[in-house]
């Protein structure tokens, strides 16, 4: 009886050993180790882990602080005790304007009083000479106390050996001084607006206020002198510039951009010299297509493959309308504060269909800019004839920003496979003043995530960044709340739209994956998988609201590369 019942607890305990243990590893070991971290993978096999191990670029393990302990070596893996804090995928920031930061351009966000525009300008004179052009902008006229578009009078009397041009927040508006409008040749005479752009003019004298919208803008002529620098001056200032941009994505996160589009040059220059901490999808203009434009697309596409982990040619961009803040989105009902306009078409309906076509007979992924209800509702159509003509492939179109809806095109973002690329931080911008623009019922279907989940449709995650500030936290709040940044009571704006922070986090990692093709290696923290990871200071599960958006991070690591360390732990 006793030999029995230790022959027994043996056994037990050889089983209680394999099943501690889990999977033995028999490979090299890691270069990286983080441990005693509490992991949201996004992998619907394993969602929470506690320790990751890396290898080059890639994950070679996730589970356990047990099992990771086997792949760390003595004197070659770095090994960072994350002191249990939340380790998420790398963010992949599905719409963003990245570009060098221009230490020279002034930066008129959230300023709630115009005369700061003025003051602002006055400062930056001081740098500048006579015939340089100033720039600036993310000025929000529905941010100032009086609400109102603001007009040239505010930096006329302080330049006029300057031309000014400060862009609303946006980027569809633009305000200039009345040294822009004389080299333009714009008076209160004419000429007359442009199709698809408007120039806004006083209603009872007729003259030009200084705000140029949409593809009026085509006409403006600066008449700007260089700014003296030497070629090489101007190239490194390039790289510094490009390289502060860099170091910003870093420390908000961001492991990957969508730009649509963006220039190759830069990208190619920094991996090239080894300094490159952020991988880049890069888009190409729509607009205007041509077959020689697509030719020399098939070039890049061939340089810049879907293959590639770090620069890779992706969607061709264009647009069908403007912006709510703007009043130029296209609308099917007049809006609510402006009754004769519906919005401003970018082109035409027949326009938008052929280069949609031809783009999709090529094999390109589509992204068509598209706001308003009735622009999201005709590039619907477009996508669809276009799968029509040339039968339907894995391109996984896109609708940029896709903010109203009406509820017959919510299916059809699925039943097209259009994905839906969307930024959250503009439903908590943008709802100040959506309801006075179009009115309460129109506002069902803004910013629809839950609804268009709920429909089985894709959606990515981004910023739309300058628009928007690039970090992350600013749109997981928005997409848990609904409510403004101060914190307002309640329950949010449509909460019935809300998501949960998982759901949140996805969408702005795997969902964006998706998005650009690479969600067999992206967007999730498993085996195999790019090693592409934030640590954060704060657990995004389990603090107040009013937390989110002052979480920091503490590291990102790209490539299984450290690009920033906020120093805070180990």
């Amino acid at each position: 009886m006793v030999k029995r019942t230790f022959i027994l607890l043996i056994a037990c305990s050889v089983i209680a050993i394999i099943f501690s243990c889990g999977e033995r590893y028999k490979g090299p070991s890691a270069d990286l180790v983080i441990k005693n971290s509490k992991i949201f993978t996004v992998d619907s096999e394993q969602e929470w882990a506690e320790a990751v191990a890396v290898s080059g670029e890639f994950i070679i393990g996730v589970g356990s602080n047990k099992y990771i302990g086997q792949f760390i070596e003595d004197g070659k893996t770095k090994v960072i005790d994350a002191q249990e804090r939340l380790l998420v995928p790398g963010f992949n920031d599905a719409h963003a304007h990245f570009r060098e930061i221009d230490p020279d351009y002034i930066d008129l966000r959230y300023i709630t009083d115009p005369g700061i525009i003025t003051e602002k300008v006055r400062e930056k004179l001081a740098d500048v000479k006579p015939g340089e052009l100033v720039r600036g902008g993310r000025w929000e006229h529905e941010m100032f106390t009086n609400k109102e578009w603001p007009t040239k009078e505010l930096i006329d009397h302080l330049t006029p050996n300057n031309p000014v041009a400060l862009s609303r927040a946006d980027g569809h508006s633009v305000l200039v001084n009345s040294y822009v409008l004389k080299k333009s040749g714009i008076t209160k005479d004419g000429p007359p607006d442009p199709p698809g752009g408007e120039i806004q003019r006083d209603p009872v004298t007729g003259e030009p206020t200084g705000i140029i919208k949409e593809l009026a803008r085509r006409i403006l002529h600066y008449g700007a002198i260089e700014v003296e620098r030497t070629p090489e001056e101007e190239q490194q200032w390039r790289i510094d510039c490009f390289q502060a941009a860099l170091d910003m994505a870093a420390e908000c996160g961001v492991t990957t951009v969508h730009l649509p589009p963006g220039d190759l040059d830069m990208w190619q220059k920094f991996r090239d010299m080894d300094r490159l901490t952020l991988r880049a999808y890069v888009g190409q203009k729509l607009d205007g297509l041509t077959e020689t434009m697509l030719d020399q697309y098939d070039e890049l596409r061939k340089k810049y493959p879907l293959e590639d982990n770090w620069i890779r040619l992706g969607l061709l961009k264009g647009h069908i309308d403007g912006t709510l803040g703007s009043g130029t989105m296209l609308v099917f009902e007049p809006f609510e504060d402006e009754p004769g306009k519906k919005g401003l078409p970018f082109q035409t309906y027949e326009e938008l269909e052929r280069i949609i076509t031809e783009a999709d007979k090529r094999g390109y992924q589509i992204a068509i800019h598209s706001i308003g209800d009735k622009g999201t509702h005709l590039t619907l159509n477009a996508i669809e004839r276009a799968l029509e003509m040339n039968g339907r492939k894995d391109l996984r179109h896109r609708i940029e920003h896709a903010q109203f809806l009406i509820e017959e095109d919510i299916q059809r973002f699925a039943e097209l496979g259009v994905i839906a690329s969307m930024q959250p931080t503009h439903c908590i911008t943008d709802k100040r003043f959506a309801e006075k623009r179009v009115g309460l019922d129109r506002c069902q279907y803004a910013y629809a995530w839950r609804t268009l989940l709920d429909a089985d449709a894709k959606i990515a995650f981004g910023t739309d960044y300058g628009v928007e500030p690039l970090d992350p936290m600013e749109g997981l709040y928005a997409a848990v709340t609904r409510k403004d940044r101060q914190g307002e009571e309640g329950e949010g704006w449509f909460p019935e739209q809300k998501l949960t922070m998982a759901e949140a986090i996805e969408l702005y990692t795997l969902g964006a994956a998706y998005s650009e093709f690479m969600e067999d290696r992206k967007g999730k923290i498993k085996k195999d998988y790019l090693a592409d990871m934030v640590i954060l200071d704060k657990d995004l599960f389990n603090i107040p609201h009013d937390q989110i958006m002052k979480t920091e991070v503490l590291y990102t690591i790209v490539g299984g590369k450290v690009v920033f360390n906020r120093n805070k732990i180990n």
